[in-house]
């Protein structure tokens, strides 16, 4: 008699338990759209369908698609697929914990080859729920919604149908006017945030120009949000850092770090620049870090407690992108939605922070005067930047670096009192 028992977990009590570790819908459906990059999609068509009850919601690529083997691994909870060094999947729980964050009834399904017949699986929380096990449902092409059959016509690709939308139709009524609104709205910000999260994918940056990702909302082309501003001459392109994280076994994790600070709002091109720089969640909330794992991005704004968010740093936003393979180290949760920095890495992106923000609250004083004077004043004023870049780096008359590793060795732990004497000792120098 073996000394081991296999005990396995109640597919109702966990499949129900995982609906809440942490997705919105944004952020679920960009889950999806990384499989479909993941399998060589040129093009991923999302579409929300308005019918009351029975809307749905459904996510289509023209990837490679997937064999009926393949399909039942991806519908593993805990997918055994080994990812590559490119992928952006990474836990294999993706597909189904975000599907199943939103609605009640998952179906995918696939072709690999466009003479092969396609395929396709269920999970049913309602059936799950009256069985208690974990029986993946394998329907008959008979049973599928058209609305699942019709992108794989004649095409290889894979599509993602959710169905009994219980956590976006929460409403008394879901056939009401009340429903249509909000899958509208719900649309718009899905579109912004794949716009914001695949940014490098769509605008072809990832493959330098030689490969783009046409992502559709509802047959609307999504548009690259580019946080940084880089296409307005007077955004500040501050020299890129690299802070390496010596690890007791294994190779040195190097952290890529580029400084943006952007311009005030009477130095952007155009009124539309300005409010289009702002972000999905505004100024105040898109200042700060934007990591990326594998030109995917993971966090949008916000400090991880290096600093606290201030109307005066809202121009300083600095781009992160991790070491592929230790993704270990920075706690990616399931959601991809946010990191942990590692404490070694902490001191030195303090100090990069400080110096970005220092220059980041030049430019918002420089908003504040030009708001101030009237526009003939204003061209009459001659600036000095608090920071210049000279002969590669950051410096004021030389000696900035200086300064800046100096307070911040002394300071370091106490950040407001760092940076007020930072701020006070360039003031200074103006």
């Amino acid at each position: 008699m073996s000394r081991f028992v296999t005990v396995l977990p109640s597919a109702r009590k966990l499949m129900e338990s995982l609906r809440d570790i942490g997705y919105d819908l944004p952020s679920a459906v960009a889950d999806l759209v990384d499989n479909s990059i993941d399998a060589g999609a040129e093009n991923v068509e999302v579409t929300f369908v308005d019918d009351g009850a029975r809307s749905w919601i459904r996510i289509a690529d023209d990837g490679m698609g997937m064999s009926a083997g393949e399909l039942d691994e991806a519908m593993r909870y805990g997918s055994q697929r080994s990812y590559s060094s490119s992928a952006l999947g990474h836990f294999g729980l993706g597909l189904k914990t975000g599907s199943l964050s939103q609605c009640r009834r998952l179906t995918v399904a696939s072709r690999r080859r466009r003479n092969a017949r396609i395929v396709a699986r269920s999970w049913d929380l309602d059936l799950v729920a009256e069985r208690d096990s974990w029986d993946l449902d394998s329907p008959p092409k008979a049973e599928l919604p058209p609305q699942l059959l019709e992108p794989l016509e004649g095409a290889t690709g894979t599509v993602v149908l959710w169905e009994n939308l219980d956590r976006i139709l929460a409403f008394r009524n879901p056939d009401g006017a009340v429903t249509r609104r909000a899958l509208n709205a719900m649309s718009s910000d899905v579109a912004a945030h794949l716009g914001m999260v695949f940014h490098r994918f769509i605008s072809g940056e990832w493959a330098g120009g030689e490969a783009f990702v046409n992502i559709s909302v509802n047959g609307v082309s999504v548009s690259a949000w580019d946080p940084f501003a880089r296409e307005e001459p007077n955004t500040t392109v501050l020299p890129k850092q690299t802070i390496e994280l010596t690890r007791e076994e294994g190779p040195t994790a190097k952290l890529m770090v580029q400084p943006y600070v952007l311009p005030s709002q009477n130095r952007f091109s155009t009124p539309e620049a300005h409010q289009i720089a702002a972000g999905p969640n505004r100024w105040n909330r898109q200042q700060g870090l934007y990591v990326y794992r594998r030109d995917r991005m993971i966090q949008s704004g916000g400090w991880n407690r290096i600093r606290t968010l201030d109307e005066h740093a809202k121009l300083a936003r600095i781009a992160i992108d991790l070491p592929t393979g230790h993704e270990e180290l920075f706690g990616i949760n399931v959601a991809k939605m946010s990191i942990v920095i590692p404490e070694a890495a902490r001191p030195p992106l303090r100090a990069i922070a400080s110096a970005v923000v220092q220059r980041a609250q030049w430019n918002y004083r420089d908003q504040v005067h030009a708001s101030a004077q009237s526009s003939a004043a204003a061209g009459e004023v001659e600036e000095r930047s608090v920071l210049s870049v000279v002969d590669g780096g950051p410096s004021i008359s030389g000696d900035w670096p200086l300064i800046l590793r100096t307070v911040n060795d002394a300071l370091g732990d106490v950040p407001g009192r760092r940076d007020d004497l930072l701020l006070r000792l360039a003031n200074a120098f103006n």
